[in-house]
């Protein structure tokens, strides 16, 4: 079945979840066409309502929030797919790893990543960026490695499982190499379930992030970030207004998005039918 013929089939959900994640796509990469001002510039009073000027009216510092949410969707969007791939990169090909060499490896990567889960992770977070600070290299660094060992054990378990086909002994005894075997006949046999586990993780990172945020050990002011402008305009609430709403919502809508679109996905890959 092609591509063009599964989205046709596709249901509606997910055909909502795909236009939530293309037009976040599209403000994360048209940011600077998108926002009326620049990231930073103050162009107004605090927390203005909606105007000609100020569709969704200005922070507590007086800029603009359309601009705001669009550059906040370009950094927290881009900094949570960067973190999501290199989670995935290093937790994939530990876990392919593990489950074919088995012995000693596998002992010591699984241990390593029982001790690294063993750590509530925000906790665990919150006291490695207390130490480390919190630039934006250290945050991507510490929640990838956190993340990984997530993807760890999914890959090991789904590796496990294809290593012990006929198609892999045939490959061994063919006299392929390690690397070889992981990248040509496990990585093929596992993309359903990772891709679907990507979806997962990319919205645990997201959400993550704007925890960190939300917590002040996230993207640092005055870069934009939906977490962080929460926080920032959580006192607007006091007075009737709207402002960090905005961002909020923009956390919620990405992420049922997301989820639209992973369960459709694991709905196919299944094979599962509707009766």
């Amino acid at each position: 079945m092609t591509a063009i013929k599964l989205l046709k089939k596709s249901p509606a959900s997910a055909r909502i979840g795909m236009i939530i994640i293309l037009l976040n796509l599209l403000a994360m990469i048209l940011a600077p066409v998108i926002a009326p001002y620049p990231e930073t510039a103050v162009v107004g009073d605090v927390w203005v309502t909606s105007s000609a000027e100020n569709l969704l009216g200005t922070d507590q510092l007086g800029r603009d929030m359309l601009t705001r949410l669009a550059y906040g969707a370009r950094n927290t969007i881009t900094i949570a797919l960067l973190i999501t791939l290199i989670s995935f990169t290093v937790g994939a090909a530990c876990g392919f790893m593990a489950a074919t060499l088995k012995g000693w490896t596998d002992q010591v990567i699984s241990r390593i990543v029982d001790i690294i889960m063993a750590f509530p992770t925000l906790i665990f977070a919150l006291m490695v960026l207390s130490v480390m600070g919190t630039a934006i290299p250290v945050l991507v660094v510490v929640i990838a490695i956190l993340d990984s060992t997530r993807v760890y054990r999914l890959a090991r378990a789904v590796a496990m499982d294809i290593e012990v086909m006929e198609f892999i002994e045939v490959a061994r005894l063919r006299g392929e190499k390690l690397w070889w075997i992981m990248r040509r006949e496990i990585l093929p046999n596992a993309m359903p379930p990772l891709i679907a586990e990507f979806g997962l993780r990319f919205c645990f990172v997201f959400l993550f992030i704007s925890a960190l945020s939300f917590l002040g050990l996230g993207i640092q002011p005055p870069t934009a970030d939906w977490g962080s402008m929460v926080r920032e305009n959580a006192g607007a609430i006091t007075f009737g207004i709207l402002t960090p709403l905005y961002p909020a919502a923009a956390i919620a809508v990405l992420t049922i998005g997301v989820n639209l679109v992973v369960d459709w996905f694991l709905h196919q890959s299944s094979r599962l039918r509707n009766h």
